[in-house]
């Protein structure tokens, strides 16, 4: 397994772990409880993994969505 993201951020590994899971990829969050246990120090940050054939597409297809989200997040009108 590769990992792809490391982060303590739930809905930023939500959105990858969807964005992945659509483009037909099985990535897999680990440390879930061990992150879980440790409270809210966030000393243990969530790893969101992929098989190492999947790595290089998976990752391109990450970096693509993340990209297109800040895009999206950057023109959006200001309320």
């Amino acid at each position: 397994m590769v990992e792809l993201l490391r982060s303590n951020d739930v809905v930023l590994l939500s959105f990858a772990e969807a964005i992945l899971t659509q483009a037909g990829f099985s990535p897999f969050i680990s440390d879930t409880n061990m992150s879980i246990l440790d409270g809210s120090i966030a000393a243990i940050p969530r790893r969101l993994l992929v098989a190492e054939e999947e790595a290089a597409e998976a990752k391109a297809t990450l970096d693509e969505a993340l990209k297109a989200a800040e895009e999206q997040a950057r023109n959006a009108p200001e309320e």
